[in-house]
């Protein structure tokens, strides 16, 4: 568990950008978007706007199970994302096309990823952006006509917005830096690392995997905004997987993130988590299956994280109020009580570290080239500002620095580093005590305590039930008589996000860090969630999805066969 005593510290790190950088892929990217944008303003339907988005990313990674290594492998890429806007902001191709019945069609944003030459050389680079930026006009074009029929044949849209907002002119780049990892000692560490899980003879897998990735990240517009940041990304995982005699399948798994292979901790505190983790797959494999349940529970500071990110997060990235499928949960809720009033919501993309932990959903500048915010999304409960790209929605219309995608896809409004604090908070042995209470209110024999998630999904549409489901790894029963706390395993957290809301009761005084990627519209983009202990009145639980295969019918080998 990653819990730590919230004292606040937020460190900011805003680098000052070198001037005059010497790149060369700057300076063909600028070239070439000059050149195309000037011909096709001279076309039939001109642009008013293109933008080009690289990401160069180097990678190595690594990989060792049981003591053997399993992987090993550097990768470079240059991948190329255009962005052409036929039209005007009042109304351009990217506007909503609607089906008939009310919901949206399947919107195709025609982006793709497109490979560029790894040399800079600067006339294969130009005709690898020119054939990307072609067939993007030439989608581009034909979305606009569909938009047009698509809104004289339809009724008019609730949300009348702009497609487009103005953003300020942004000139930031930073220096070239050199990729360095030492692959021999990641190799040896993950060897040695994953050795641990060899002795445990009820383990199926073991593994320990490390990945650094460097991305410097381009974004230049015809607006004149230029913005190159350099984005490293260093990460350990520890895995296992434990088979119940039932078929169940027991997966645990821990990661550590930093912003380079040397911020992640050393091998003393992974050997410790490693056999943590081992012994705790030995107690699951023979822990009892849950049975459904409703009732009261305690969320751990991680686990808390997952599920404000779940319910709460995605319910508040702005452009999907403007989609006429989406759900709109609190489209018409900003300056009203959506949350207890003890309870403050903001995303803030800018600080690098949390309590001496490095932060995955920092940035300095979003997918559009705008400046990365604070945003304050909700105070003493009450529903402040959304998280915005450049696409506006009534009420709400300029960016506030949330626009983000993957290569290939076109930015929407994502989440950051999203920070939950409370104004009343508890020790974690006057939460464990109000839950006994609670259950026993309830007439339950005991509640639920979530220690661990590895993740989870929900859904925001109109035409399928909004719903949310966490993914818990290690969950224990906390009984009313004050027995010892039982693990238990099969479970699925799930419910819907309005009801959930107003059950939560209380916050613990202590804060935990979840890393994460979350997948959505745009593709899968770094997060990271901190949150405080919390109690729910009202929890549902579900029997998770098992493998009806039986456990292997040997045993498992030894070094002593």
């Amino acid at each position: 568990m990653l819990h730590r005593y919230f004292t606040f510290i937020i460190l900011l790190w805003l680098p000052l950008a070198t001037t005059a950088v010497s790149d060369p892929l700057l300076v063909t990217l600028k070239g070439e978007l000059q050149r195309e944008f000037s011909a096709l303003r001279q076309s039939d339907n001109p642009p008013y706007f293109i933008s080009l988005r690289v990401v160069d990313e180097q990678r190595y990674a690594t990989g060792g199970s049981f003591g053997a290594l399993v992987g090993s492998a550097e990768s470079h890429t240059r991948r190329l994302t255009p962005s052409v806007r036929i039209g005007s902001m009042e109304r351009d191709n990217t506007h909503e096309l609607r089906a008939g019945h009310g919901s949206s069609s399947v919107n195709d944003d025609g982006a793709r990823a497109h490979n560029l030459p790894l040399e800079d050389n600067d006339l294969a680079v130009r005709q690898r952006v020119w054939l990307a930026v072609d067939a993007e006009y030439r989608a581009a074009q034909s979305r606009y006509e569909r938009v047009q029929a698509n809104v004289a044949t339809r009724v008019r849209a609730n949300d009348t917005s702009p497609d487009f907002s103005p953003a300020p002119v942004e000139k930031y780049v930073e220096a070239i830096v050199p990729f360095e990892v030492d692959k021999e000692l990641w190799e040896s560490r993950v060897k040695h690392l994953s050795s641990l899980f060899a002795s445990n003879t009820d383990l199926i897998h073991g593994r320990v995997n490390f990945t650094y990735r460097l991305e410097r990240k381009y974004f230049i517009s015809t607006e004149g905004t230029e913005v190159v940041v350099n984005q490293p990304y260093a990460q350990l995982s520890i895995s296992a997987l434990a088979k119940a005699g039932d078929g169940a399948e027991l997966p645990l798994q821990q990661s550590f993130f930093a912003f380079s292979p040397e911020g992640l901790p050393h091998d003393s505190i992974i050997t410790r988590e490693i056999t943590a983790l081992s012994s705790k797959l030995s107690e699951l494999k023979v822990s009892p299956e849950v049975e459904p349940y409703s009732g009261p529970a305690l969320l751990s500071a991680t686990a808390a994280g997952v599920f404000f990110h779940e319910i709460f997060g995605h319910r508040i990235e702005g452009q999907r109020m403007r989609s006429e499928s989406d759900g709109q949960t609190f489209k018409r809720m900003a300056g009203r009580q959506v949350l207890p009033t003890h309870l403050n919501v903001e995303m803030n993309p800018v600080p690098r570290q949390f309590n001496g932990e490095d932060l995955n959903g920092h940035y300095l500048f979003d997918d559009e080239g705008v400046r990365a915010q604070n945003v304050q999304v909700v105070q003493d409960g009450i529903l402040q500002n959304f998280l915005m790209s450049r696409t506006p929605i009534e009420g709400f219309p300029q960016s506030n620095g949330h626009a983000r995608a993957e290569p290939g896809r076109q930015p929407t409004s994502r989440q950051s580093n999203m920070i939950v604090t409370s104004n009343r908070t508890f020790t974690n042995d006057e939460l464990r005590q109000q839950l006994r209470d609670e259950a026993q209110r309830q007439d339950k024999e005991y509640g639920y305590y979530f220690a661990s998630v590895v993740g989870g999904f929900t859904t925001t549409g109109r035409y399928m039930p909004n719903s949310f489901n966490v993914t818990p790894t290690e969950v224990y029963r906390v009984y009313v008589d004050g027995r010892p706390d039982e693990l238990v395993r099969g479970v699925d957290l799930v419910g819907t996000p309005l009801a959930m809301f107003s059950q939560i009761e209380s916050a613990g005084s202590d804060y935990g860090v979840f890393t994460g990627t979350c997948g959505a519209e745009s593709g899968g983009v770094p997060v990271t969630a901190i949150a405080p202990t919390l109690l729910v009145r009202m929890i549902e639980v579900q029997k998770k999805p098992k493998s009806q295969s039986t456990p292997p019918l040997l045993p498992k080998p030894t070094g002593c066969d």
